[in-house]
């Protein structure tokens, strides 16, 4: 129990000591937190993100709209704002069932070991074997085909979300499939290691279940690595969002995504470079604050993992 105890209190820093003499967390932090509110009064802005304005088409940065407009004459900043609605949503909800995915796959092949352990870890190795892009494309275009299209009676509820959603739907599904296995590695290592833990031996010696050791002694232990794990998915998705937006496969037209937006500019770039550049500082700015807030997280939970280079800022 003490054990358990002092593990909890590190797996939650308290702001000032996360913060504290690191001006690059803090940037980084404040940006992320700007990207949340913006995306979050989207609906507020002056302009609306939809509405088109062929008049000013490709209007550069002006009083009027602060960072232009795009070829159809709509607001740069509303659509913006409405695509880090787009990749926050995405990011979180496709983080947290990757993380699920992979506290099973992990948690199951950790704690029964033998061949469970070898036909868990073969399969991850297989998914490894594929490009994470390359194969984040053949599920994206195989659940866009066939939700579109969908006619049998399982399908249609999950065509019914996927066209609801805009095609967000698909891009959660497809992110899903592609981002667990690094959280399913890591929590499979953990467990491995607190299987062997003398207060585990002692719950089973009392007589408590696999099930009951797992919940109540194990995964509670592995709070700080999958952590850890979420910190490395949740740039990923981002990335890879943006990713198959830009290549036309992500999110459904006319739903703005920061992805879309970047691939838009790119046909324009040399007449109007404010389509490309605008999208793509914004989305190296959200990568770059990410990865500084999880290095953080690693070296707080991984004190070693400052002398492997880890980020000090």
């Amino acid at each position: 129990m003490i054990m358990l105890q002092s593990i909890r209190r590190r797996a939650f820093p308290t702001l000032p000591v996360f913060l504290s003499n690191k001006p690059g967390r803090i940037v980084a932090l404040g940006f992320l937190v700007l990207i949340a509110v913006v995306a979050a009064s989207a609906s507020l802005l002056p302009h609306d993100a939809y509405r088109q304005d062929l008049l000013h088409r490709n209007s550069s940065p002006s009083i009027t709209h602060i960072l232009g407009t795009d070829e159809l004459g709509r607001d740069m900043l509303a659509r913006l704002a409405v695509g880090a609605r787009v990749s926050l949503i995405v990011a979180a909800t496709s983080t947290l069932a990757a993380v699920l995915i992979g506290i099973a796959v992990g948690a199951i092949a950790g704690y029964k070991r033998g061949w469970v352990d070898s036909l868990c870890m073969r399969f991850v190795d297989s998914m490894y074997a594929f490009p994470d892009t390359l194969f984040a494309i053949l599920i994206a275009g195989i659940v866009k085909g066939h939700l579109n299209q969908a006619s049998t009676v399982f399908f249609k509820p999950v065509a019914v979300l996927y066209n609801l959603s805009g095609g967000l739907f698909g891009v959660f599904l497809t992110l899903s499939f592609t981002s667990w296995l690094v959280c399913a590695r890591l929590v499979r290592a953990e467990v491995v290691i607190l299987r062997s833990a003398e207060y585990v031996a002692a719950a089973k010696l009392a007589g408590a279940t696999d099930a009951f050791v797992m919940w109540r002694h194990i995964l509670p232990n592995c709070l700080p690595v999958i952590i850890v794990a979420a910190t490395f998915v949740v740039p990923s998705a981002i990335l890879l969002e943006a990713g198959l937006s830009f290549l036309g496969v992500g999110v459904d037209p006319p739903t703005p995504s920061w992805g879309a937006m970047i691939a838009s500019g790119v046909r324009s770039m040399q007449s109007y470079p404010h389509l490309l550049i605008t999208p793509a500082i914004v989305v190296g700015l959200t990568l770059l604050s990410v990865n500084v807030i999880g290095d953080a997280l690693r070296e707080h939970f991984d004190p070693s993992f400052r002398s492997h280079g880890g980020a000090t800022s």
